[in-house]
């Protein structure tokens, strides 16, 4: 077991200098009911002082579609605190955010305040990529609780103790090439919540794992090793599949999964590689993918996919975030490593 750590939750505020030009300082939260049903909400920000750009996004799946916001301005034109229909603000570091989001052209808005319920897991990671610069960045994870309103077409409804995982991380990040697997886990169970990244090459490589498994007690036991057995559809989309993780502790956690809910996409979000481009001052998009089949990982710019799914472990059930993404490469072929 680890003591937990700090992290500066402040973003780079504008017109910081001296900053590499890939210098990235992004958030993600998601947010979903605690049991069964919809909606999964996805959404996030960045700053990129060199480019002088924020951007955002918002995703909502529903059982029939995923609604997608994007948006994107000049960040010397912002407080730092937002940017179209978003606004955020750090109440407490590494404790209490608060997330706003103004009516916009999705019909979806919320007034959000967010609770550490864990501490975090917070590392360095630096990686050398086959091509370009190296990536080096802080990043942490956070398990937490939601109080406030979501409002979808008028129609608005409580989510406190929704859960909900957020993501930070800071520095220069150009993870590509060569990737053939890709797990980010947010598994949350009433007591603890079970997170990590797990990134293999093209020829079945390890090339990063990192987490822990967070406890409402404060605990953090570190995660060492994690084998997988999933079952992929010939869209590249997760149906179900078995996760195993072990921990520094000396605990075990095998874990059943049910990937079959929808949405998720997070090409919607902007993760075709177009986050911190620059794209002028007040710029807004939106669009909707009908979740009947006919968008998936093979059709959009990114097979990136954070879905909702339902984790399994004995007689307790537990809903998370599953991000999964497989290389589209023809000489890749998902191998399971559990045995």
């Amino acid at each position: 077991m680890t003591e937990p750590a700090v992290f500066h939750d402040e973003l780079v505020q504008p017109g910081v200098q001296g900053l590499p030009d890939r210098f990235f300082d992004r958030f993600v939260f998601n947010m979903h009911p605690r049991d069964q049903g919809h909606p999964s909400v996805i959404f996030g920000f960045g700053s990129y002082p060199p480019r002088d750009t924020a951007d955002g996004f918002v995703i909502v799946s529903t059982e029939d579609q995923q609604r997608n916001l994007r948006f994107s301005t000049e960040l010397s034109a912002t407080d730092g605190g937002g940017a179209g229909p978003f606004r955020f603000r750090v109440v407490e570091p590494n404790k209490v955010w608060e997330l706003k989001l103004a009516a916009n052209p999705s019909q979806v808005e919320f007034d959000l305040i967010w609770r550490a319920r864990t501490p975090a897991w917070i590392g360095e990671i630096a990686v050398t990529n086959a091509e370009g610069a190296p990536s080096s960045f802080d990043h942490l994870f956070q398990s937490g609780y939601y109080e406030g309103t979501l409002t979808i077409d008028g129609k608005s409804r409580s989510v406190d103790r929704w859960f909900g995982q957020r993501d930070r991380s800071r520095g220069v990040r150009t993870m590509s090439g060569r990737q053939g697997a890709h797990l980010w886990c947010q598994a949350q169970f009433p007591e603890y919540s079970v997170g990590f990244l797990l990134v293999e090459t093209r020829d079945h490589r390890r090339v990063l794992l990192e987490g822990a498994v967070m406890h409402e007690d404060g605990a953090l036991d570190v995660i060492v090793d994690v084998t997988h057995d999933l079952d992929f559809d010939d869209s590249l989309d997760l149906q179900s599949g078995t996760l195993d993780v072990r921990t520094a502790g000396g605990r075990r956690y095998p874990m059943e999964i049910d990937a079959s809910a929808k949405g998720g996409y997070m090409a919607g979000g902007g993760y075709g590689g177009h986050h911190g481009k620059p794209a002028g001052i007040d710029h807004l998009e939106f669009d909707v993918y009908p979740l009947d089949g006919s968008v998936n990982a093979r059709t959009l710019d990114s097979s990136l996919t954070d879905r909702l799914a339902e984790f399994r472990m004995g007689e307790v059930t537990g809903r998370g975030i599953l991000e999964f993404a497989l290389s589209r490469s023809r000489s890749y072929e998902y191998r399971p490593t559990l045995k």
